[in-house]
């Protein structure tokens, strides 16, 4: 490695994040946290399946009146956080979430879809309260490495959660599986209501508080910020759908996990570089690189290995993208609103997902696997341009003269 690389890639950025008072134990509680929640689709999933006898599509909906929840309720319960703090929301979240996975194993189907809906609105909101505390905990300039850590650390959830879910349902049973997941669940709203991490700095904590009208905060450029995260987890869906196809139309669908697993460890190799360079990326750059990069995808489907290759490109895309908008997010908002712009990144990002994987799926029904990672990528580049376009029109006419880069718009100047 050259001195010059080895200059701009150290681990400089991730030490001064990590040294400060409490991000480290944040971080640790996070990765626990999270792996009961990456668990829960998969798991209701075996039990509609395995334990009520019904279809695949009757466990989409209860997957579909989850995620409708979350993206309703996560704006909400960030909007109570503002309000009310941490503790009170987690208290209404834990016990919402006790009493949903100690009954939903006995509820017939009809009562499961309203419950999963319920549930899912006042799901615990660990992955929107994570984001908010770390902005709360680092300073500004410290900001992109320790978000690419969150991003990695939701990257290792999902390698952990799902797996030890299919695991357990297959070894004991799905609806044993959905009492652990839920007190998995339960012991981490409890472990972060110990831990407390704060929801805002020192400084703002101090200085009088006013109530911020959404129109001061909800500007053009926030808005582009979650388009772009939306666009984002619209090409992750797609492409966690995809591969699956490609590599079954293939007859190589047992090597699966291997790939979904080279695509995970690509991202984390990503997430790590992001947050190790000095300077920032925009997420617009990002969005459109990891779209443009899953495009040709299912080029590689021949072979799994093939398949692999392809997805490395977009896979290092992935925390960086990610930990792009969640670090936009921050920026943008004043810390009294916080909580509710938390909610409402999360809001996109589940969104995305809950349309790219059945976009994937109708458009690998009505053509062929490939075509998944190309019209998803296709649409999520789109996306970038729309944005793109917008801002330089916006710029334009407030500046009255020709743009500066729109990267320096929606992301703060490279540190």
């Amino acid at each position: 490695m050259s001195p010059e690389v080895r200059t701009h890639v150290n681990m400089k950025p991730y030490r001064q994040a990590l040294a400060l008072p409490g991000l480290r134990s944040l971080l640790v509680v996070a990765v626990l946290a999270r792996i009961p929640l990456t668990a829960t689709g998969v798991t209701l999933t075996f039990h509609v399946v395995l334990d009520l006898d019904r279809g695949y599509g009757a466990a989409g909906l209860v997957g579909a009146a989850v995620t409708v929840g979350a993206a309703i309720g996560g704006p909400l319960l960030g909007r109570l956080v503002d309000r009310r703090g941490l503790r009170s929301v987690l208290v209404l979240t834990g016990i919402t979430e006790a009493i949903f996975w100690s009954t939903a194993p006995g509820l017939p189907y009809p009562l499961l879809l309203p419950a999963a809906f319920v549930a899912g609105s006042l799901a615990l909101p660990i992955f929107s309260v994570v984001r908010q505390s770390i902005a709360a905990l680092v300073p500004e300039d410290r900001r992109r490495p320790a978000y690419a850590l969150d991003s990695m650390s939701v990257e290792l959830s999902f390698m952990i959660g799902p797996a030890l879910a299919v695991a357990l349902c297959t070894a004991i049973s799905a609806q044993t599986t959905m009492y652990l997941v839920g007190g998995g669940i339960v012991a981490a709203g409890i472990a972060l209501w110990l831990v407390n991490p704060p929801m805002r700095d020192a400084a703002e904590a101090t200085a009088p508080q006013r109530r911020t009208p959404r129109r001061e905060w909800l500007t053009p450029r926030l808005l582009a910020v979650l388009a772009l995260s939306g666009a984002a987890t619209l090409v992750l869906g797609g492409t966690d759908v995809a591969v699956v196809a490609v590599l079954r139309a293939s007859g190589e669908v047992g090597w699966t996990g291997a790939v979904l697993a080279i695509w995970a460890v690509a991202s984390l190799i990503g997430g790590f570089a992001y947050g190790a360079v000095h300077r920032s990326f925009s997420p617009l750059i990002l969005t459109a690189a990891l779209a443009l990069c899953t495009i040709p995808v299912g080029l590689g489907g021949a072979h799994w290995w093939l398949l692999c290759l392809a997805l490395i490109p977009a896979g290092a895309l992935c925390a960086p993208t990610i930990a792009a908008g969640s670090d936009a997010v921050s920026r943008l908002v004043p810390a009294e609103v916080r909580g509710e712009a938390m909610g409402l990144h999360g809001s996109a990002v589940t969104v995305g997902i809950a349309i790219g994987a059945p976009l994937a799926g109708a458009v690998i029904d009505a053509t062929s696997p490939p075509w998944g990672f190309a019209v998803t990528g296709a649409l999520g580049a789109l996306v970038t341009l729309v944005v793109l376009t917008i801002e330089l029109r916006r710029r334009r006419t407030a500046d009255g003269a020709t743009p500066p880069p729109v990267e320096a718009d929606l992301t703060p100047a490279a540190h």
